[in-house]
């Protein structure tokens, strides 16, 4: 039979022997890294930023999740092809970036 030799592991280092932790890089650095659009969904929304949007229904609301029904209904929309003219508000765009692979969104000047 063959006999295996246990070796002791070293030493846990102490506390105080630990090495220090980086420094945090400071809050300025962050802040220029530039910002990338995550969706083409977030960039329409974000051009039509000020007065009115023009929203309409291109697909219907059949065999979707209660809460899109209830959106579409919160946008004033219940039909195909219906449209509405919304101010754009921050809860009007996120109501559209919701339900929006339901909806064509237009500005209007």
């Amino acid at each position: 039979m063959a006999t295996t030799s246990k070796t002791k592991a070293a030493p846990a280092a102490s506390k105080s022997e630990a090495k220090p932790k980086a420094a945090a890089k400071p809050a300025a650095a962050k802040a220029e890294k530039p910002v990338a659009a995550k969706s083409a969904a977030k960039t329409v929304t974000k051009e039509v930023a000020d007065g009115k949007v023009k929203v309409t229904q291109m697909i219907g609301s059949i065999a979707r999740r209660s809460d899109q029904r209830a959106t579409l209904i919160g946008l004033g929309l219940n039909k195909r092809h219906r449209s509405k003219v919304l101010e754009n508000t921050p809860s009007v765009r996120g109501m559209i970036y919701k339900v929006r692979h339901l909806l064509k969104v237009e500005k209007v000047s």
